[in-house]
């Protein structure tokens, strides 16, 4: 099951782009971005509320809290870069780049969680690098 949300964030990262770049004509990246974030944070709120799960909130650890706000400020820089890089570059040429974190992920969840690294693991980060480069060079 967990392929069909994988194949669905897919779905909507790239749809991201192509929204991104159009809302981004003459705008500066810095304020799409907070307004981005403000509508997901709606959303996000919203899904939590509707589903009952804020009680949640009673039973984070620090280690919990400490690891999502280190995360969130992760993603907030992500979308601040991106949408910088979307405003100034073409999405065919942004979006492939951007997912070069597809590899990075790779190799750091080796390096930081002690993953696995399988040969066809380290085959796809290969070949997502070396797609990367053609993009960029």
């Amino acid at each position: 099951m967990w392929w069909i949300y994988a194949l669905l964030s897919a779905l909507f990262a790239s749809l991201t782009a192509i929204f991104a770049k159009i809302g981004i004509t003459n705008v500066n990246s810095n304020l799409a971005t907070a307004i981005r974030t403000i509508i997901i944070l709606i959303i996000a709120w919203g899904i939590v509320l509707a589903r009952g799960e804020a009680k949640g909130l009673s039973t984070l650890s620090k280690h919990n809290l400490i690891f999502l706000v280190i995360s969130g400020i992760a993603t907030g820089l992500s979308w601040i870069f991106y949408f910088k890089a979307l405003q100034i570059g073409k999405v065919s040429q942004v979006a492939p780049v951007d997912k070069l974190s597809v590899a990075l992920t790779i190799i750091l969840s080796v390096v930081f969680l002690g993953e696995a690294l399988t040969i066809k693991t380290a085959i796809g980060a290969l070949l997502i690098i070396a797609g990367t480069a053609v993009m960029i060079f």
